[in-house]
């Protein structure tokens, strides 16, 4: 007679608690977000245009982890919203300079706070160790696994 096969319940994977988190704080910042028109694709490039007067797509593809396709329909959504604004070299056409318009830049902090709310909505009921040592856990992995690319879904 065979021996059963042991077989682990889902609860008993890690990974299912990281995703079941994860899938909730998401989808509550995602909500946040549509409230103000922008998805977590759009707050992910207007947090990262924050930071620099331009941003070239293909540079901007690379830090974030995304493709240039994928960077340039987010420019297009995030243009016709006038959250962003092209610019193109005078002597090569083919070059462009993503920036934020005066109302992107003044969107990304509200949108920050919406983000510290969120932040603070799921994490505020750990204690401060609890929350370092699971950021600092995350972050090993992250380190240890050379993992790349912004979380945007």
């Amino acid at each position: 007679m065979k021996k059963p096969v042991s077989v682990s319940a889902l609860e008993a994977h890690l990974g299912y608690w990281l995703r079941f988190v994860s899938n909730h704080v998401s989808h509550a910042f995602s909500r946040k977000l549509l409230a103000r028109d922008v998805t977590v694709a759009e707050w992910v490039i207007l947090r990262d245009l924050y930071d620099r007067e331009a941003a070239v797509p293909s540079e901007l593809a690379a830090r974030i982890g995304m493709t240039r396709g994928a960077i340039s329909k987010l420019a297009d959504r995030l243009a016709a919203k006038s959250l962003v604004a092209r610019s193109a070299d005078r002597e090569d056409r083919r070059y462009q300079a993503l920036a934020l318009t005066p109302s992107g830049r003044a969107l990304v902090p509200e949108l920050s706070a919406l983000a510290d709310q969120n932040d603070a909505e799921f994490f505020g009921v750990l204690e401060p160790e609890a929350r370092q040592a699971i950021e600092a856990a995350m972050k090993e992995i992250v380190r240890r696994k050379t993992l790349r690319g912004v979380p945007v879904e």
